[in-house]
């Protein structure tokens, strides 16, 4: 929200007041006097008016987590273990996943309370890449690399998948990269050649790359430059 709407809607400040109050640079946002009306507030954002703390915020978390098999990109679920349940902290109920993955697909999740910007790092329209490294029942052939490119037709969506790389590693292995989620996409992908995805494993989500000293089922907090990278 707008900082000077932000204030307006506090029943202690009219109008010209907020327009008095930012030009005499009495406003501080974060610590940092503000008198650009436009100025963004969010609920993380401390909002403070000489002594007075008009808004205390709450911090915001960001979290790397190594999904293991047979967990489930939830936040409950009656029958199965959620990635919730693997993070142990005070607040983890407040806490959101960015980017799902299916009940055996392993790998990196991200999971934070700050939707603006978990919406940055998995919108397809900001062409982020998803990066998997994929086992296949059958071979993967060379014939696949143009296709997976050009995109495939889902009848049930009626749509035809963003451009996609495909780089083979061995006969029956290929890292993957897309910039969406359909939903089972990769396998779906797959499936358009009869070729069972055996093992399906996320290593990076645009610049936030997997921890390998992250073991499934552990997680960490982002580090700074991780954070702003998106």
């Amino acid at each position: 929200m707008r900082l000077d709407r932000f204030l307006s809607n506090l029943p202690c400040f009219n109008r010209q007041q907020v327009r008095l109050l930012l030009a005499g640079r009495r406003v501080r946002v974060d610590g940092l006097a503000v008198s650009d009306p436009r100025h963004e507030v969010r609920v993380f954002s401390r909002v403070e008016v000489d002594d007075q703390v008009l808004q205390a915020g709450r911090p915001a978390r960001y979290f790397m987590l190594h999904k293991p098999v047979g967990c489930v990109s939830a936040t409950r679920d009656p029958e199965h273990p959620t990635v919730l349940d693997l993070i142990d902290e005070p607040d983890r109920h407040e806490l959101h996943i960015a980017g799902r993955l299916d009940f055996n697909t392993t790998g990196l999740m991200i999971l934070t309370n700050d939707g603006q910007w978990s919406r940055r790092l998995t919108q397809p329209q900001n062409k982020l890449p998803k990066v998997y490294y994929v086992e296949t029942e059958q071979p993967i052939l060379e014939e696949y690399v143009a296709r997976f490119r050009e995109g495939f037709h889902f009848a049930f969506e009626d749509l035809v998948t963003q451009p996609a790389e495909l780089i083979l590693l061995s006969s029956h292995t290929a890292r993957l990269s897309i910039i969406e989620g359909r939903y089972h996409q990769v396998k779906r992908m797959f499936g358009h050649y009869q070729n069972k995805v055996m093992r399906l494993h996320r290593e990076r989500m645009g610049s936030l790359v997997l921890d390998p000293g992250l073991a499934p089922g552990q997680y960490r907090a982002l580090h700074a430059d991780e954070i702003l990278s998106v």
